[in-house]
């Protein structure tokens, strides 16, 4: 698996949504995020946890994507959250950077991210 390739995998559980995610998220890409995330939303399903432990580099389209996810599923009547699990230490240097760290509730493995729906 190459470090710069984006890789996403969806679990559904009964309440909620996991998606595993790993490489970078960049412009030429984060389409492809953003579509997995929307397939989601597009079937009802407002309860998103993102492991984002293996994800090397996020970019601002990224970002926008996780933005954009959480204000949809926040909508009523959805109520639902985006909740992070895991963010890399990249990731998590972004999340701060760009002022977001403090919007998404942050868990330190999937079982407890899942488990706080």
């Amino acid at each position: 698996m190459s470090e710069t390739a984006l890789n996403i995998t969806r679990e559904s559980h009964k309440r909620v949504d996991l998606f595993t995610v790993s490489g970078r998220i960049d412009s030429s890409n984060a389409n492809e995020f953003d579509t997995a995330v929307k397939g989601a939303l597009d079937e009802g399903r407002y309860n998103l946890v993102l492991d984002l432990s293996g994800v090397s580099y996020m970019s601002s389209a990224g970002l926008r994507v996780l933005v954009a996810a959480l204000r949809e599923c926040k909508k009523l009547p959805n109520n639902g959250d985006v909740r992070l699990c895991s963010p890399s230490e990249r990731v998590a240097e972004v999340l701060e950077l760009a002022g977001l760290s403090n919007m998404f509730q942050t868990f330190d493995d999937a079982t407890a991210a899942v488990g706080s729906f």
